[in-house]
Order: structure tokens, then sequence, then C-alpha cells
């Protein structure tokens, strides 16, 4: 089975970010994830990273969203890591920006998130 893998961040559109603040959020989820599936589902990582490690953003609308999204991805035996801000520069510290989930097969994370729309 010749299977397509990919990871999703998932971010809230009740905050509002800078674009950088943003992008730095989705690439912590991004490192978070990857060292998660690489540790614990070392085949998915290796076929992810051989198919040009596709990742998609995605949004919801708040926090709340994160939750059941998380716990059917873990579920699903899927990375689920929710990232919380230091603090630093333009948010509250603790507050909770983005959602990565996977990298795993396209269609186990379309499970969890192929309803939701592109950021």
């Amino acid at each position: 089975m010749n299977a397509e893998y990919k990871m999703v961040i998932v971010t809230r559109k009740d905050i509002s970010l800078s674009i950088g603040k943003l992008a730095a959020q989705v690439a912590h989820a991004a490192v978070a994830c990857t060292l998660d599936t690489k540790t614990h589902h070392q085949r998915w990582y290796k076929r992810w990273m051989q198919t040009g490690a596709k990742k998609a953003v995605v949004k919801t609308e708040t926090l709340d969203d994160f939750f059941p999204l998380k716990t059917l991805a873990e579920s699903l035996n899927l990375s689920a890591i929710i990232i919380s801000d230091a603090g630093h520069t333009e948010i509250p510290e603790g507050t909770q920006t983005v959602l990565g989930i996977g990298p795993g097969p396209e269609n186990i994370v379309d499970q969890v998130t192929g309803d939701l729309s592109l950021l």
C-alpha cells in the first residue's frame, strides 16, 4: 500500500496573532509533532519525510475545539500536541495557540481534521 502521509496544524480564529507570531507557533507544533512521531511511530515519520513532509494549516473557532480533536487524534494513535506560548511578546504566558496532529497516514489524519477549512 502506497499511502500518503501528512501533518496538520490547527489554529484558532478567536485570538489575534501577527503573521510572524502565528508562523512561529505553527513551527513549534510542527517540530514537536515531528519529534514525537519520530520517537513513537518511526515508520510513519520515515514515510512522511520520504514523501515530501506534507503539511496543512487549518482553522477552528476557539480553544474549546482543540480538545475533542486532540482526544480523537490520540485515540487513532496520532501525535497530538497543543502549543502553549511562553508569553514573551504578543499574548499572555500559557495561551494555547495551535494544535499539531500527525504526521501520519493521510486517511487517519483526515478522520480528525478533514472537515476543517484551510487557513
